[in-house]
C-alpha cells in the first residue's frame, strides 16, 4: 500500500491538473461562441457561390475554352491532400479523425495507381501522416501564431494550391476538414477543390425557375475571375468549420478530463482515509499492548 505522504502527493497533483482542465474547458467555451458564428455566417455565402458557380458551369459543359480550374486537367493521375487539422492538442479525436479519413483516402487512391501529395495545413496533422507518407507531404502551412483565421490564410493556401495546379503538379486536389455539427458532433469531410466542377455539376441542369440568365460579360470571362475566388473561399470556410469543431471538440475533451479527475480524487482520498485511519489503529494498538506489558 503507497504510504500517506505518497498519496498526499499524488491527490494534490490530480487537484492541479483538474484546475488546469477546468480553466482549458472555461476558454475554448469563451473561444467556441465567436468560432460557431463565423462559421455559420460563412455557410450562406459559400454555398450561394456553389450555387452560382454551377449555373456559370452548365454553360461551360461541354466547351475546349472552359478554364482549366473549372474541368480540370483531363487527368486523374496526381492527387492532391489538403489535410486541415490543429496547431495544438488536447482536443480528443479532432485531429485523430481528420487525418484517419486522410488515410482512407490515400490507401484508395495508391491502390489505384495514382500518385498522392499532401499539404498539411496544421502541425498535428503532419506529425500523424509523415510516420507512414512522409514522402508525400509537399509542404507544412504553419499557423500557429494566428490567433484567429481570416481570409487571407485562407487565400493564401488558395494561391498555393492554383501555383501547384499551374505549373502542373499535380490534376485534382480535395481538402479534408471537420464539419461543426454541435459541440459533441464534428463530422469529418472531403471537399473537393480542383476542378470545381464534378460530374454531377456538368451534367444537372440548374434551378432557374424557369427565368433565363444573360451573363455581361460572357461565362468564361466572369469563371476566369470567379473561379480562383471560389477556392480561397471553400478553404476559408474549411478553416472557419475547422475552428469551430476545434473549440467544440476541447471544451468536451477537457469536460470528461475534468470529471475524470474528480472521480479519481474522490477515490484516492478514499484510500488516503483508510489507510490514515489504518495507520492511527495500528499506533493505538501498539501503545495499549505496550502499557499492558508494563
Amino acid at each position: 500500500m503507497p504510504s500517506l505522504k505518497s498519496l498526499r502527493v499524488r491527490i494534490n497533483s490530480v487537484k492541479s491538473t483538474q484546475k488546469i482542465t477546468k480553466a482549458m474547458k472555461m476558454v475554448a467555451a469563451s473561444k467556441l461562441r465567436r468560432a460557431q458564428e463565423a462559421a455559420e455566417a460563412a455557410r450562406p455565402y459559400a454555398e450561394r457561390m456553389a450555387g452560382i458557380l454551377a449555373s456559370l458551369a452548365a454553360g461551360q459543359a461541354g466547351s475546349d475554352t472552359a478554364p482549366r480550374l473549372l474541368v480540370g486537367t483531363g487527368r486523374d493521375d496526381v492527387h492532391l491532400l489538403v489535410v486541415a487539422t490543429a496547431e495544438r492538442g488536447l482536443c480528443g479525436a479532432f485531429n485523430s479523425s481528420i487525418v484517419k479519413l486522410a488515410r482512407r483516402k490515400i490507401e484508395e487512391l495508391t491502390a489505384q495507381g495514382k500518385t498522392v501529395k499532401i499539404l498539411c495545413v496544421g502541425k498535428k496533422g503532419r506529425d500523424q501522416l509523415r510516420r507512414d507518407h512522409a514522402a508525400k507531404i509537399v509542404d507544412t502551412v504553419d499557423l500557429a501564431k494566428v490567433k484567429r483565421v481570416g481570409f487571407a490564410e485562407a487565400q493564401e493556401i488558395a494561391d498555393r494550391v492554383v501555383a501547384m495546379f499551374e505549373a502542373g503538379e499535380f490534376d485534382v486536389a480535395h481538402v479534408f476538414f471537420n464539419n461543426f455539427k454541435s459541440v459533441i458532433s464534428q463530422v469529418p469531410t472531403v471537399q473537393q477543390l480542383i476542378p470545381a466542377m464534378s460530374g454531377d455539376t456538368a451534367t444537372a441542369a440548374p434551378e432557374l425557375n424557369g427565368a433565363i440568365y444573360e451573363f455581361e460579360p460572357d461565362e468564361e470571362t466572369i469563371l476566369t475571375q470567379l473561379l480562383p475566388r471560389n477556392l480561397s473561399m471553400q478553404v476559408y470556410r474549411a478553416l472557419l468549420e475547422n475552428a469551430a469543431s476545434e473549440q467544440g471538440a476541447r471544451m468536451s475533451a477537457m469536460d470528461n478530463a475534468t470529471r475524470n479527475a474528480g472521480e479519481m480524487i474522490k477515490k484516492l482520498t478514499t484510500v488516503y482515509n483508510r489507510s490514515r485511519q489504518a495507520q492511527i489503529t495500528k499506533e493505538l494498538i501498539e501503545i495499549i499492548s505496550g502499557a499492558e506489558a508494563v
